[in-house]
């Protein structure tokens, strides 16, 4: 199987030993899996400062850097997970989720974390297909 490795400084480097996404082909299309993306500048390499609206539009946008550094966009998202730190959270973080995939959004859990890297309150991570 042959394997590629997406990086991109758009995103947050990986603050451990893991790649940003890897695709890998499937016939003929790819699959471009995505690690989870946290509130982090890429700049700074930093967690923002802000509350949990803003933390996600950071993932989001994380996600979407790593996504277009693999030829994809949210449009490509098959499946997501969505971590949070406390699931009362959840209905600030869904609407914004809902920003970018306001038609045919993928298949998503949610899932309540005890513990998110550098406590953050949200990480998302994603599948697409191209």
């Amino acid at each position: 199987m042959t394997r590629s490795i997406v990086r991109t400084a758009q995103a947050p480097a990986a603050i451990g030993p893991y790649s940003q996404a890897v695709v890998v082909p499937v016939g003929t299309q790819r699959m471009v899996f995505v690690s989870g993306q946290i509130a982090i500048d890429p700049t700074s390499g930093q967690v923002i400062e802000g509350d949990i609206a803003a933390q996600t539009r950071r993932v989001l946008d994380n996600l979407g850097a790593v996504l277009a550094a693999a030829g994809a966009s949210f449009a490509s998202v098959v499946k997501t997970t969505v971590y949070l730190a406390d699931m009362a959270d959840f209905a600030t973080v869904n609407a914004i989720y809902a920003e970018r995939f306001p038609h045919d959004p993928p298949a998503r859990a949610t899932v309540a974390a005890s513990g998110l890297p550098r406590a953050v309150r949200v990480e998302i991570d994603a599948i697409a297909v191209i």
